[in-house]
Order: structure tokens, then sequence, then C-alpha cells
């Protein structure tokens, strides 16, 4: 379906791609500061990431993904920090799909409120840890 698309915009045939699906597409409620504080957030990740601070980074861009949930640069890049073997010599495409339907349940409890599970209970302005570090 999507390369269909995709040929279909290379071709000329059409102007505008629409991916109707969640994965590409997610609905995205954050307000103007929180999304600046999340890109900046994404940006002081970057730096350290690029400087060799991995912690810092992680701890950056995990901060940035809470406040915007929906942007997938900012969990690619969380997750190819993790995890650079799903990127090199080709992309995991299935595993991060599972992935995200993984972190997506879990932000799911987090907004409901219900953030306890068998590793303890998240505190209200405290980082989210990923076991998958």
């Amino acid at each position: 379906m999507h390369l269909d698309a995709v040929e279909k915009l290379i071709h000329g045939t059409i102007e505008k791609v629409i991916l109707d699906d969640e994965y590409y597409n997610p609905s995205n409620n954050v307000n103007n500061i929180e999304k600046q504080l999340s890109e900046t957030k994404f940006k002081l990740g970057m730096e350290y990431a690029n400087n060799g601070k991995k912690e810092e980074a992680l701890k950056e861009l995990d901060e940035a993904l809470f406040l915007d949930t929906d942007n997938f640069l900012i969990r690619k890049q969380r997750w190819y920090i993790r995890h650079p073997e799903k990127f090199s010599p080709i992309i995991d495409i299935e595993w991060q799909q599972e992935q995200l339907k993984k972190e997506k349940a879990q932000e799911a409890l987090l907004k409901d409120g219900l953030a306890c599970g068998p590793e303890g209970c998240v505190l209200p302005g405290t980082t989210i840890k990923n076991e998958n570090k």
C-alpha cells in the first residue's frame, strides 16, 4: 500500500501521499510550549550523543519523548542509541513496529495514571526508565 503511494508520487501521478495508519500518522496533542521544550531536549540529547555521552543523551531523549510521545524521530534516535544492531546492516522494521507497540502500551498506562507495574511505580516528575537499555 505505501510502496504504491510512493511510486505514484515519484512518477508524478499524485502530488501528495497521505499514509492512513497510526504507525505513520499518530494523533499529536502537544501544546506549543511542550513541543518547544521537547525539541530543545532532542537537540541537547543529539549533542550529547554526538559527543559520546550516551547516558546523558538517553536522559534528554527520554524526557523529550515524554513531552511529545508521537514524535517518531525522537523515538527512533533513542532506539538507535540503545539498539544500534537493529539499524545496521539493515533496519529491522518489524522490531521497530513491535517496540512501538510495547512503548505505546507503557505510555498509555502512564497517561491513565496506572504507572505501576512489576518494576514498581513511576513517580510524577521522574524520568521513565527503559528496561531495554
